[in-house]
């Protein structure tokens, strides 16, 4: 029987242990030991499902997985022991040398570098489309073009890709769709249900959202899925059992965790639009949003996150960091507690200035990370923190 989300999420768990525990208990355990010979020659030979070493599967990593395929609707899964070696490791496993991906310009950080710096060494090449440019997608595309690359919301800008139109030019031309769907979590969005063929989270993030461990997942089509698995196995970006743990206990509470994130969000953001230093604010569920009523065809709410311009550039977005006393400075999002990132000055500052500009990153950009606390103190602090 399907259940509801939220029961899929408290629901799910390993098989009980002879001691009938209601929780889930830690397996840390490296290895695992066989009946006997032939136990131990089928189990190796892929003739038997179970665990023969934790790199490949453990009891905890495995019903985290299972827990994020059921929200995504995904075939199968595999985790990591962080969002980027989620990235890394899928795209490594689906590439060849002289490959070519496709991605959308507003990415994260990390990834942009990846692709800038770290795939042409494969000889594995990237072209960009913007945002509001997917019509030229097809025209960009290559003979060599495996992947379409995208985030939806993006980081920072929170802009909002069109994710059904995505699917279908990756189905036309046969091309392998994978979304990062982390500022969303499943709970919001299913990428899946519009076209992707994979979906990745950096878990530290909502999904672990108290700013505790790491990790990654990619899931989604299985024969894809055997592919980064095989890869994963034999080259360790393996996440830890206890990281699984925690971030499976996480899951339980995500549905009520993003209920109350998007409604301060909503909040954070109709307070900035009437602030007289802001120039702009991006928030999905915000009227104004450029992509708003895709947002709310794709979304079942806004998200956690919430992008403003002050007025003044990379000085006055400085200075801004500077006079905030309650809310965090930190590189993290997703935290119970608020975070604010000058993205100019950290996330993305490796780029150049024109690099950052096509990802639509301005010198006065700030990305919100709008925490659990009381909605009230966080405006308080931001309005006071705008007082220059």
């Amino acid at each position: 029987m399907k259940h509801h989300f939220e029961t899929e999420a408290i629901r799910t768990q390993t098989e009980r242990s002879q001691y009938l525990e209601h929780s889930t208990p830690l397996y840390l355990t490296s290895s695992y030991v066989f009946e006997d010979a032939e136990d131990m020659r089928a189990s190796f030979a892929d003739q038997k499902v179970r665990n023969i070493y934790s790199r490949y599967s453990n009891p905890n990593t495995s019903e985290f997985i299972d827990k994020i395929c059921k929200m995504e609707g995904a075939e199968s899964g595999y985790a990591f022991a962080s969002g980027m070696s989620a990235v890394f490791s899928t795209l490594a496993a689906l590439l060849n040398a002289g490959d070519h991906i496709l991605s959308c310009r507003s990415v994260f950080g990390s990834t942009q570098t990846m692709f800038k710096n770290i795939l042409p060494k494969w000889n594995i090449s990237t072209s960009y489309f913007k945002i509001d440019e997917i019509e030229s997608i097809e025209r960009l595309i290559q003979p060599n073009t495996k992947i379409i690359y995208a985030e939806s919301p993006t980081n920072p800008a929170v802009d909002i890709l069109d994710l059904e139109a995505l699917g279908s030019i990756a189905k036309k031309h046969n091309l392998i769709l994978i979304i990062d769907n982390c500022f969303a979590t499943p709970y919001l969005q299913q990428p899946i249900q519009f076209g992707a063929d994979l979906v990745i989270h950096s878990a530290t993030k909502l999904i672990d959202g108290q700013g505790r461990v790491l990790g990654g997942i990619t899931v989604g089509n299985a024969k894809l899925i055997k592919q980064v698995y095989l890869f994963s196995r034999n080259t360790g970006p393996a996440l830890s059992p206890f990281n699984a743990w925690v971030l499976s206990k996480s899951l339980e509470t995500l549905a009520v965790r993003l209920d109350r994130h998007c409604d301060n969000a909503l909040k954070v953001a109709v307070f900035l639009e009437s602030h007289n230093k802001v120039n702009l604010v991006k928030y999905p569920f915000l009227k104004s949003h450029p992509q708003h009523q895709l947002a709310k065809k794709q979304m079942k709410a806004g998200g956690s996150v919430v992008a403003f311009e002050v007025k003044g550039g990379i000085d006055a977005g400085r200075q801004f960091l500077n006079s905030i006393k309650l809310l965090s400075l930190s590189a993290n999002l997703g935290d119970t507690r608020t975070i604010v990132t000058h993205p100019a000055s950290t996330t993305h500052a490796k780029l150049t200035e024109e690099e950052r500009l096509q990802t639509g990153i301005t010198g006065g950009l700030v990305r919100i990370s709008v925490g659990l606390e009381h909605p009230e103190d966080i405006i308080n602090d931001l309005n006071q923190a705008l007082a220059f």
